[in-house]
């Protein structure tokens, strides 16, 4: 009898004995969710491209790219599924002819259809919720000045609507309702990105800082945009965990030629950066964030 009681009690002790000392389990923190925001300037967006090289050489990717203007132009045929060095080629091959579309108006002199048509053929008619990287065009509704994310539907009409430079562009509709450039309300879509769900957001700008001495109409123009943006460029930039200004100020923003030199200031810019980033990233993955879901997108 003894001998049963004491048997039954080391099985006892076996099975639920060890209950008492709780199991450590180790989480491994994820990988952050990165963001690009592209900044708007003209031709000076070509600098947009060298910085995705480098990023991408690092292999430092984006799962969000938010794009102003011209950054809505690269930005939406990079989330296409572009290499960099397609866009290279895009960029370099690039000619007015292919963008303009001369008109009389009194709202601007170029219709925008072309650029349209040309953003639609780099993406091959991929509606933008089907990029196999989230993107965002940000546009300015015309009739109330506010600030409008397209994520689905026409990449070649979002980014129309995004590059419709007051004056220059013929306004782009939109079921009824009217676009200007996003640079109005959104120089440097940060705040989009960060309301896509991005962790960390990598801001571009490519902006002139306003100066003496713009001479021609399109210098005037821009540095008519940028004073009026400068206070939103601001307010943006405090929200980007890393900056990267390319020093394109000097080139023209309709000025097809510098695509080159743009690519080669981005990466000169992007490469000067390439630590702050990858501490960024390493400093996610050690903070509390990391061992949380990836936060959720708002739109």
């Amino acid at each position: 009898m003894l001998r049963t009681l004491f048997t039954t009690s080391i099985i006892a002790f076996t099975l639920f004995g060890c209950t008492s000392t709780p199991v450590k389990t180790t989480q491994k923190p994820r990988e952050p969710v990165i963001a690009l925001a592209l900044g708007g300037g003209g031709a000076k967006g070509f600098a947009h491209i060298g910085v995705i090289k480098v990023l991408e050489s690092h292999g430092i990717k984006p799962k969000i790219v938010t794009g102003t203007s011209a950054g809505s132009f690269v930005g939406s045929i990079y989330a296409s599924g572009k290499t960099p060095y397609q866009l290279q080629q895009i960029a370099l091959q690039l000619k007015e002819s292919d963008l303009r579309d001369l008109t009389v108006s009194r709202q601007g002199f170029l219709v925008g259809q072309k650029l349209q048509n040309y953003v639609n053929s780099e993406v091959n008619n991929t509606p933008i919720q089907q990029f196999p990287i989230r993107f965002a065009a940000v546009a300015t509704r015309l009739d109330n000045g506010q600030k409008t994310e397209f994520i689905k539907g026409n990449a070649g009409q979002a980014v129309r609507a995004s590059c419709s430079i007051p004056n220059v562009f013929i306004p782009a509709t939109i079921a009824n309702v009217q676009y200007v450039d996003g640079g109005l309300t959104s120089p440097i879509p940060v705040k989009t990105a960060k309301s896509m769900g991005a962790d960390i957001v990598i801001a571009v700008d490519i902006s002139a800082r306003p100066t003496a001495g713009s001479n021609g109409m399109f210098g005037l123009l821009d540095q008519t945009i940028n004073i009026m943006g400068q206070q939103s460029i601001n307010e943006e930039l405090k929200n980007a965990t890393v900056v990267i200004q390319p020093k394109v100020g000097s080139f023209g923003i309709m000025d097809l030629t510098v695509a080159n030199k743009s690519i080669l200031e981005g990466e000169k810019a992007a490469q000067l950066k390439i630590k702050s980033i990858e501490q960024a990233i390493q400093n996610f993955k050690n903070s509390p964030a990391a061992l949380q879901p990836a936060p959720r997108a708002k739109f």
